[in-house]
C-alpha cells in the first residue's frame, strides 16, 4: 500500500512552532542565555514542533550552523544531531576525514590513508554500508572539492556539512533541490580530551521534566602511545593506527557498540545492542553482507565496553580479526586475554569506557 500523500508531504513540510526567542539556563552561579538560531522543520518526528537554540556568548560550532542550501523545509532535529555527531567524529583527525551519519550513528567513517584524494576518503566511508548511507548526512573536517561534490550527488544524500566548499561545488549540489548544504566553523575548538575544558555539560531531560547533568564524554587517548598492550603479541604500527581510529569512531556510536576497521576506514559497525556478542556478530555480518568479507582478515575491532566472556574473541578469531581495543575491567579479563593469546590476536586496553546512549 502506498503512503498517504498527506503523510508523505509532512516529511518535507516545515511545522510551525511558537517557542520563545530566547531561553536561560542557570547552573550554579552561571547563567547561560540562548537565542533561537532557527526554527526546525520538525523535531524527531513530523508532528513535533522544534527550534534550535545557541548560546549568545562563547565560540560556536554547530550552534552557528549556516544553511547554504536549505533543501525543502530546512533542517529537522535529527539533521542537526547528525551534523553535531559527524563533527564530533571528524574533529579527532588532523588529516581529511569523513563521517556518514544515519539517525545519529555513523554508518561509515574514514580518514585519509596516505595521500589519497578526498573523494576516495568519502567513498570508503560511504561504502562501509552503502545501503544505510541512503538518505544520510555526510560530515567533513576539511574543504569539499568539486570532484567530491559530484560523487556525493551519485547517491541520495540528505545533507552535507563541512568547514568550507571550493568554487564549483554548488554547481553539483544545485542539481538536487532537496539536499541541504551546511557550513560549520571552529570544530577544532571543541573539547575532545580529558585535559581540556569540561564544558558544555550534557543535559538529559526525563519524562517529568527532571534533568541529569553530566560532564561531557572526553577521552584520554591522544595517540597510540596511550594504548596499553596486554597480550603476548603487540599490535603492528598499522594496527595501532587503526585501533586508535576505531576507538574515536566507537566513542560516537550508540552503546553497546563495536567498530570494525582497516586502513583508516570502517568496514562494519554494530550499534545499539543489549549484549556485546550480538554487537560483534552484527558488525561482522554487516561487513560480509556489504561486500567487505575479504577485508575482515587483518582488521581491528574497537569495543565501547569490556568483554565479559571469551566468546566474542573466539568469534573474531574465526573471521581473522587481528587486534582489539577495549576498556578492560572485567572479572574475566585474564580469560579474555588468554583467548587472544591462543588466537594470535593483539589486545590493548584503553582503561576507559565510552558508552554513549544519546
Amino acid at each position: 500500500m502506498s503512503k498517504p500523500k498527506s503523510l508523505r508531504r509532512k516529511y518535507s513540510r516545515a511545522l510551525e512552532e511558537d517557542f520563545p526567542e530566547s531561553i536561560k539556563i542557570t547552573i550554579g552561579d552561571n547563567e547561560v542565555v540562548y537565542r533561537k538560531h532557527m526554527s526546525l522543520r520538525y523535531g524527531e518526528n513530523p508532528h513535533q514542533p522544534a527550534a534550535f537554540y545557541s548560546p549568545i556568548e562563547g565560540p560556536l560550532t554547530v550552534g552557528d550552523i549556516k544553511l547554504l542550501k536549505t533543501g525543502k523545509g530546512g533542517l529537522s532535529m535529527t539533521n542537526v544531531e547528525d551534523v553535531n555527531n559527524s563533527m564530533r567524529i571528524v574533529s579527532y583527525f588532523d588529516q581529511p576525514a569523513v563521517a556518514v551519519m544515519k539517525h545519529v550513528n555513523p554508518s561509515g567513517a574514514a580518514a585519509q590513508n596516505g595521500d589519497e584524494p578526498l573523494v576516495e576518503v568519502y567513498r570508503r566511508a560511504r561504502d562501509c554500508d552503502a545501503l544505510a548511507a541512503f538518505g544520510s548526512v555526510v560530515g567533513f573536517n576539511c574543504e569539499v572539492d568539486p570532484v567530491t561534490a559530484e560523487e556525493l550527488m551519485n547517491s541520495y544524500v540528505e545533507g552535507v556539512v563541512a568547514p568550507s566548499y571550493a568554487d564549483g561545488c554548488m554547481e553539483f549540489f544545485n542539481q538536487k533541490k532537496n539536499i541541504r548544504i551546511m557550513q560549520v566553523d571552529g570544530i577544532d575548538t571543541v573539547s575532545k580530551y580529558i585535559d581540556e575544558p569540561m564544558w558544555p555539560l550534557d543535559i538529559s531531560v526525563q519524562a517529568d521534566g527532571s534533568v541529569i547533568l553530566q560532564a561531557p564524554m572526553l577521552t584520554k587517548l591522544k595517540s597510540v602511545e596511550d594504548l596499553r598492550v596486554v597480550t603476548e603479541r603487540e599490535p603492528t604500527p598499522q594496527e595501532l593506527k587503526d585501533l586508535l581510529f576505531s576507538w574515536y569512531i566507537c566513542m560516537n556510536v550508540r552503546s553497546n557498540g563495536v567498530v570494525l576497521s582497516k586502513d583508516n576506514a570502517t568496514i562494519g559497525v554494530g550499534t545499539g545492542q543489549q549484549d556485546r556478542v550480538t554487537a560483534v556478530k552484527l558488525a561482522l555480518e554487516k561487513a560480509v553482507g556489504r561486500g567487505h568479507g575479504d577485508e575482515i582478515s587483518g582488521s581491528v575491532l574497537a569495543s565501547d565496553g569490556f568483554f565479559p566472556f571469551r566468546d566474542s574473541i573466539e568469534l573474531l578469531a574465526e573471521y581473522g580479526v587481528k587486534a582489539i581495543v577495549q576498556p578492560g575491567g572485567s572479572v574475566r579479563d585474564k580469560d579474555v586475554i588468554a583467548a587472544c593469546n591462543e588466537n594470535d590476536i593483539a589486545m590493548v586496553f584503553s582503561d576507559e569506557r565510552c558508552f554513549r546512549h544519546f
